[in-house]
């Protein structure tokens, strides 16, 4: 099951285990690599389990996964990424994207219902496992218009943190109307419609980051550019991290022009893990 939070707790135990690994090994001079058996031990587990939970949740082996897990994965990609303007110019922004088996559509509402704080809407929410822990997903009728992942803030913090972003809202704890948009984003398979909520530049931005494959990666200099506002970087960047449907709106994919992750509102570890899964499952499936 790939979506059991606990295959991810142990892939976030993981990423400290081979971070102080390859630091001892650099202080030592000695190799990066560190074997099957090492990493499952350090971990309290045998090597044939740690592979087992490997394999279920991103589809490859442990060794080969192993370099993307490491510290320099973001610049990897980044040094190979296509420019956003000629994926976006393939893609095109038309209000739906395919990604792989995934069909996503979506809408923006009304700027006015953004600066009423989505007075008079009805929000229903529900709690759900993914691949990266718990997830909290928010949804109108239209669609999904919230995506947290909790592994790092907590419930009740990740709770308040988008419940503040629709003041005026009525929530309704309605799990059973949004699974089947979740059960269709973590599989990566099937429908998921999504409702954008927010301020007219941060929809050009998000509308920008839908553009971004899965396994690629853009930078926040690039997005100001595809949008037309080629100096407004740090305005991209405030509006990537303020990104509601975080993993459907990948802002995950957005890295410094250096090649560093930069923030991730739901923690740096969910960002490292969603772009190492994403780009060990875009080369097996190259294969």
């Amino acid at each position: 099951m790939t979506d059991d939070p606990y295959h991810y707790r142990v892939i976030a135990r993981a990423l400290a285990e081979i971070d102080r690994a390859q630091a001892e090994a650099r202080a030592d001079g000695r190799p990066l690599a560190i074997s099957l058996t090492d990493l499952a031990g350090r971990l309290g587990f045998s090597a044939a389990h740690f592979q087992r939970i490997f394999t279920a949740w991103v589809g490859i082996s442990p060794k080969r996964y192993q370099q993307y897990l490491s510290l320099d994965l973001a610049r990897e990609m980044l040094a190979r990424r296509v420019p956003l303007e000629a994926v976006a110019a393939e893609a095109g922004l038309s209000g739906s994207s395919r990604l792989h088996d995934l069909f996503l559509t979506w809408e923006a509402m009304t700027p006015g219902a953004f600066a009423t704080g989505a007075e008079g809407l009805t929000i229903r929410w529900g709690r759900f496992d993914s691949p990266f822990g718990q997830a909290l997903a928010f949804g109108t009728e239209r669609g999904l218009c919230g995506l947290a992942f909790s592994a790092e803030m907590g419930d009740e913090a990740a709770f308040a943190d988008m419940a503040a972003r629709w003041p005026a809202a009525r929530l309704i704890e309605a799990p059973e109307a949004l699974a089947p948009w979740v059960r269709a984003a973590f599989e990566g398979r099937g429908e998921a419609r999504l409702t954008l909520i927010g301020a007219p530049f941060q929809i050009k931005v998000w509308e920008a980051l839908l553009a971004i494959p899965s396994g690629e990666v853009t930078t926040y200099s690039d997005i100001a550019t595809r949008i037309g506002a080629p100096r407004a970087v740090r305005a991209v960047g405030t509006a990537v991290g303020r990104n509601p449907i975080s993993l459907l709106i990948p802002c995950h994919r957005a890295l410094r022009k250096s090649g560093g992750l930069g923030g991730y509102h739901w923690g740096l570890g969910v960002k490292r893990a969603m772009l190492a899964r994403e780009a060990a499952r875009a080369e097996a499936g190259a294969h």
